[in-house]
């Protein structure tokens, strides 16, 4: 493997793990509240997936680093503006049809992502992203059922789902931005340029959001700053109370 710039690929594995862990908390938040029991346990169950996969990304991270620091320490000892996350994964749950097109547009992405990083030239992130894959390949076919579902099924339903799109998809486009960190992962070998996979995700969305009924929103424009850590909504703040409440009052505490 071609020599890496430690600093970034400890930020890329930060990005990977940081998208998982906060989707994964936001989902879990459905749980013992979702419309009907069948899918408050899938919702449950794909927490738990974004979950696993948050411990393998941060558990490398913490590695890479080399300061001793765990995947649990990275998750719940850091503040908001170090974390690396796209904004869409933040964002308030909304109604079940909001969170089922949130999760389809990531799942979407990390399909594409995850099968170009089966062929990472770091055999670590390689065997990550193929343990992921198989769990994710059922997410996106799950949420994009969903999604058709909703869309194309009564009018208060599809006016909820195009309610959601004009919503979320401002969001969408910081997956494709690209920066040094990302130029340094391509020439290791070890990621994809985030720009080069928009037009297979495009595709994918269109095929799936036609067949909803739902119309996508003209131009293509994204809020910017969530993975760089400067400018997170105040979501993410108010998100990470939750989930770091326990070890901020009784740090290092064991069970």
């Amino acid at each position: 493997m071609a020599e890496v710039d430690q600093k970034a690929l400890f930020e890329f594995l930060l990005r990977m793990g940081d998208n998982t862990l906060v989707l994964g908390h936001r989902v879990s938040e459905w749980c013992g509240h979702s419309p009907i029991l069948e899918e408050d346990i899938a919702l449950a169950n794909t927490a738990l997936d974004l979950i696993g996969q948050t411990q393998l990304w941060l558990g490398l991270a913490g590695e890479v680093e080399g300061k001793g620091r765990s995947a649990d320490d990275l998750a719940f000892l850091r503040d908001v503006w170090d974390f690396r996350n796209v904004l869409l994964t933040e964002l308030p749950n909304g109604d079940f049809g909001r969170t089922l097109l949130r999760q389809f547009l990531f799942d979407a992405w990390a399909s594409i992502m995850l099968g170009r990083l089966q062929k990472s030239s770091d055999p670590r992130i390689a065997a990550i992203a193929e343990k992921a894959s198989k769990e994710v390949a059922y997410h996106v076919e799950r949420s994009a059922d969903t999604v058709v579902g909703l869309g194309d099924g009564t009018q208060e339903s599809h006016d909820r789902m195009q309610a959601a799109l004009e919503y979320l998809w401002p969001y969408v486009g910081e997956m494709f931005q690209s920066d040094d960190v990302d130029a340094a992962m391509v020439a290791a070998g070890i990621a994809p340029d985030p720009a080069g996979l928009r037009a297979e995700y495009d595709a994918l969305i269109g095929a799936v959001l036609d067949e909803a009924t739902l119309t996508l929103p003209k131009g293509d424009f994204a809020h910017k700053g969530g993975r760089t850590g400067y400018m997170h909504t105040e979501h993410l703040g108010h998100m990470l109370c939750h989930m770091q409440w326990l070890q901020r009052a009784y740090p290092g505490c064991d069970w």
